[in-house]
């Protein structure tokens, strides 16, 4: 009895051997699948599923795992759409207000360079900046309540506030995914170009055009 089972136990070893091996196979599907798009050496962080727009796995600080500190991956998604919206006006901003001039009652705001208007600003027209942090104030109010009510009945999409007077959204599925990817990708973008103009605008104390032309003129790059 002992000699079938030492017999049929090699058997089976012998057999196994040849056995393809499926188990491994499908482990390795697996770990490749959850690969990080932006980052193919880094997994997957398991919130970023590609659900949302412009999502495409980035995260090596791993910042959309935290949960206990009163931020989540829902409000984090929230303060990027409304940075990158504000980035691309203030962008759009600097370089007309560079191109064409102040606008009508900030006459006082010659420099080119915006950091150097700001001050022209306050200086001669205090009222304009005290009246412009109460709107934000109140901006800030009411997206605070927007954002705490959508966390808590998640029907609310982040960065949704019902505002579409051209009717972007009202088309197929498939534009409005794309426009949504457009927005975040351009609003990334702008976020960068934001900061190089305050950065260069503290430093060089120029416009951000009037800075990229002396660039040019110095043969800087």
């Amino acid at each position: 009895m002992k000699l079938f089972s030492l017999a049929a136990t090699a058997l089976l070893g012998t057999a196994s051997a040849f056995a393809p091996a499926v188990v491994n196979q499908r482990g390795t599907v697996a770990v490749q699948a959850e690969q990080s798009k932006a980052l193919p050496f880094m997994n997957r962080p398991a919130l970023l599923d590609g659900s949302m727009a412009g999502d495409v796995g980035f995260d090596p600080l791993g910042l959309s795992n935290i949960d206990d500190l009163g931020i989540d991956l829902y409000w984090l998604r929230e303060a990027e759409v409304k940075h990158a919206r504000v980035a691309m006006l203030a962008v759009a901003g600097i370089l007309q207000v560079e191109i064409f001039g102040p606008a009508p009652g900030c006459e006082a705001a010659t420099a080119k360079c915006q950091m150097d208007a700001f001050w022209q600003l306050w200086n001669s027209h205090p009222q304009y900046i005290a009246f412009a942090l109460i709107m934000i104030m109140f901006i800030e109010t009411f997206s605070g309540i927007a954002t705490t009510t959508g966390r808590e009945n998640g029907i609310r999409e982040p960065g949704d506030f019902g505002l579409d007077p051209l009717g972007y959204l009202k088309g197929s599925p498939e534009s409005v995914e794309r426009l949504k990817a457009q927005e975040i990708a351009n609003g990334r973008l702008a976020m960068w170009a934001a900061s190089g103009l305050l950065m260069q605008g503290c430093t060089t104390h120029q416009g951000g055009i009037e800075n990229l032309m002396q660039s040019l003129s110095d043969n800087a790059f």
